[in-house]
């Protein structure tokens, strides 16, 4: 099963390199300057372990209490890899602590009070600082998390300001039944005006397994796969029982 699996793998690894090559060739663009992240949300360790020996190694998850019980699988499975963790999901301040454990990167900050509850609790675990991205909202739907496009300034200064976070760039969800172009346009110009005042903050994530050409054309750094790369959950490995999909 695990040979078949990772023959599976291997294969859409394979077909989401040439999608991503040709988007940067495109957009004129180095192949260099987009990295992929795995996005194994629902997916078991297993699979994640298989993806690093591929190469894969920056992972990604979207809730805290699958996260951190699959990076100390995976560490155990593989423990040699050099995994760096990311957490792409909606973010609750009581859950800082818990992911300041696990998580190398969070890209879903949207608030100055999740900063903040970040912050205090990276300090609190004794860790390196923490690479954030602040998450823009570029549908104008709260229920979908972001932060207002006015206010990314804010933020961004606040996070700047933080003793435990390090200011990384800039995550956005594309809008659902709409064309992501215009939105990644939007989300382009916010982060460059970002950078205007956080030269560091270079990171531009966006694009998914349905829109990555889009978003690489419009400047994304970093493009979150999940389907694309793991499949429906009719095609994840039986260890998992959990329901759900990657996207």
């Amino acid at each position: 099963m695990s040979d078949d699996r990772k023959a599976a793998l291997a294969k859409a690894l394979e077909q989401v390199e040439e999608r991503v090559r040709r988007a940067c060739e495109a957009a004129g663009r180095a192949r260099a300057e987009v990295r992929m992240l795995a996005v194994t949300k629902t997916f078991p360790a297993s699979d994640a372990a298989l993806l690093t020996d591929l190469g894969l190694t920056d992972l990604a998850e979207n809730r805290d209490q699958e996260a951190g019980t699959k990076a100390a699988e995976v560490a155990e499975l593989r423990p040699d890899a050099a995994v760096r963790w990311h957490m792409v999901g909606r973010l609750q301040r009581n859950k800082a602590r818990s992911v300041v454990r696990w998580a190398d990167e969070v890209q879903s900050v949207d608030s100055v009070r999740l900063a903040g509850a970040l912050d205090k609790a990276v300090l609190a675990e004794g860790r390196p600082r923490l690479d954030v991205l602040v998450q823009a909202s570029i549908d104008g739907d709260p229920a979908r998390g972001g932060c207002p496009l006015p206010e990314l300034d804010e933020l961004a200064a606040y996070i700047a300001r933080t003793g435990g976070l390090r200011l990384r760039g800039v995550m956005a969800v594309a809008p659902l039944g709409a064309d992501p172009g215009p939105a990644f346009e939007r989300l382009a110009e916010a982060a460059e005006r970002l950078r205007r005042n956080h030269p560091e903050a270079t990171e531009l994530s966006a694009g998914m397994s349905g829109d990555l050409e889009q978003a690489i054309r419009h400047g994304s750094t970093c493009v979150r796969v999940g389907t694309a790369l793991l499949g429906g959950r009719g095609l994840a490995s039986l260890e998992s029982g959990s329901p759900g999909s990657a996207r």
